[in-house]
């Protein structure tokens, strides 16, 4: 997700819009709003005018820049406005150092460049069908826009047969065989948890695919890195997400190092939270990285990040009998060996394979 996805959603959104920029955008609704279709099209700009003031400051508060038309400007100048924000929001991003991230509220506090793309490309598709409609033009994004969009910003949402339907059906815009009318939606960039050396950088679906398939992911890793057991997760994490139920708060995160950023190994979570409100953890450091605490430092982290959440409660982790510095880590971050009895349960309740050692933490 790029500046050049941004570009083409903004191509898209003026030259659709184009074709009605004699009618009187005042007197007509944006479909399914209370705006109407010119303060729609405002809105397009002053979303791009917040995403690109944002990402160029780093700003990681609401940033004080206000978008104004002068008196009399007609339809076609606003189009313009639109391409000029919208360049301006492809720019920002296409210049923004990897791992940068600026404040946006949903849901976490912050969004990086690729997720500020995401966004635009968001504003533009969505808020182009719903003038479109209003006006009664046609209006067909491509297909490969809307798939970015929600591999980027929704994760968790099961993808649809078609992107642009599914798309239109998260923003409670549409309908889909089978599924029940969204009334109430909201949109995720990366959950992103420092540490004193680390950044636990959240990997979206859109990243995990190209992980589990051999790839970096975007990700600058140290020597040959991803390790097999991240390739592993990101495989895990895009089978929840093919059937709609990643959760993208308990997935999987790279290990960035602050003082050089490369990514150096993979801590997740084997799901969400279970009935009695415990969750399973894993991780694994790229062998050049090891024997510097980043793998305590990262457990211990996100481990304490769980168990402040109302839904959960215990956090578990399984080790190999020999593998000894993986149970040094996990007792590093406060996890204490399972009782007989638990690890018993475990095994019968949980299956877990009965060669492995259970650890716990609890809040």
């Amino acid at each position: 997700m790029s500046g050049d996805q941004v570009d083409a959603a903004v191509s898209h959104c003026t030259a659709t819009l184009r074709a009605g920029v004699d009618r009187d955008w005042e007197a007509v609704h944006a479909a399914g709003m209370e705006w109407t279709c010119r303060t729609t099209a405002f809105h397009i700009a002053q979303a791009f005018t917040h995403y690109a003031s944002r990402l160029a400051s780093r700003a990681q508060e609401r940033f004080p820049l206000a978008l104004t038309l002068p008196e009399g400007t007609d339809n076609a100048g606003l189009l313009q406005v639109i391409e000029a924000t919208g360049a301006l929001v492809a720019a920002a991003v296409r210049t923004a150092p990897p791992g940068v991230r600026a404040y946006h509220p949903h849901p976490f506090g912050t969004a990086d460049r690729e997720g500020f793309a995401a966004l635009a490309v968001n504003e533009a598709l969505l808020h182009t069908h719903d003038i479109a409609g209003g006006l009664g033009l046609a209006h067909e994004p491509d297909p490969d826009l809307a798939a970015a969009v929600l591999a980027w910003l929704f994760p968790h949402v099961e993808p649809g047969p078609e992107p642009w339907p599914t798309l239109l059906w998260a923003t409670g815009r549409g309908e889909l065989p089978g599924r029940a009318r969204v009334t109430d939606w909201t949109l995720y960039n990366n959950l992103v948890l420092p540490t004193e050396r680390l950044l636990l950088t959240g990997i979206r679906p859109a990243v995990a695919d190209d992980v589990r398939l051999g790839g970096r992911g975007g990700l600058d890793w140290l020597g040959d890195g991803p390790h097999e057991g991240t390739r592993q997760a990101c495989s895990h994490l895009m089978k929840a997400y093919e059937t709609g139920a990643h959760r993208p708060e308990f997935g999987v995160f790279a290990l960035v190092r602050q003082e050089d950023g490369r990514a150096i190994g993979g801590v997740c979570f084997h799901g969400a939270p279970d009935d009695e409100r415990r969750v399973e953890i894993g991780y694994d450091l790229i062998e050049g990285a090891r024997g510097d605490g980043y793998a305590t430092e990262a457990v211990r982290t996100l481990t304490e990040w769980a168990l402040t959440r109302d839904d959960v409660d215990t956090v578990v982790a399984t080790v190999e009998p020999d593998n000894v510095p993986s149970q040094q880590v996990a007792a590093r971050a406060g996890f204490v060996r399972a009782t007989v009895d638990e690890e018993r349960t475990a095994h019968e309740e949980y299956d877990m394979d009965s060669g492995l050692r259970l650890y716990v933490r609890r809040a």
